[in-house]
C-alpha cells in the first residue's frame, strides 16, 4: 500500500506542477491581452484623431477647391471680356483707318474735279 500511496503522491505532485504551469502560461497569456488591449486602445484613439485630421483637410480642400473654381469661373469671364473689348478695338480701328482713308480722299477728289 506504501507503493500505492508513493504512486499517488507521485501523481499528484505531477498534477500540482502541471497546474501550475498551466496557470503560468495563463498569467503570462493574460499580461500579452493586456497589453494587445492598451495597443488596441491607442490604435483606436489615434483613428480617431486622424480621423478628425483627415474631416478637416477635408473641409479645408472643399473650400480651397470652391475658391478656386470661383477664381477660374472670374477669369474666364474676365478673358472672355477682354477678348470682345480687342475685337471692338480692331473693329473701331479698321473703321477709323477706313473713314481717315475716305476723309483724305474726299478733298483730293474735290480739287481733281475743281481744277
Amino acid at each position: 500500500m506504501s507503493q500505492q500511496g508513493a504512486a499517488l503522491q507521485n501523481y499528484n505532485n505531477e498534477l500540482v506542477k502541471c497546474i501550475e504551469e498551466l496557470c503560468s502560461k495563463r498569467d503570462e497569456l493574460y499580461k500579452q491581452i493586456l497589453l494587445e488591449e492598451e495597443e488596441k486602445q491607442k490604435l483606436q484613439n489615434d483613428i480617431r484623431i486622424l480621423t478628425e485630421k483627415m474631416a478637416k483637410v477635408n473641409e479645408s480642400l472643399a473650400k480651397k477647391m470652391a475658391t478656386k473654381n470661383e477664381f477660374d469661373r472670374t477669369i474666364a469671364e474676365t478673358e472672355a471680356a477682354y477678348m470682345k473689348i480687342l475685337e471692338s478695338s480692331q473693329t473701331l480701328l479698321n473703321v477709323l483707318k477706313r473713314e481717315s482713308h475716305n476723309l483724305k480722299e474726299k478733298p483730293q477728289s474735290h480739287r481733281t474735279t475743281t481744277s
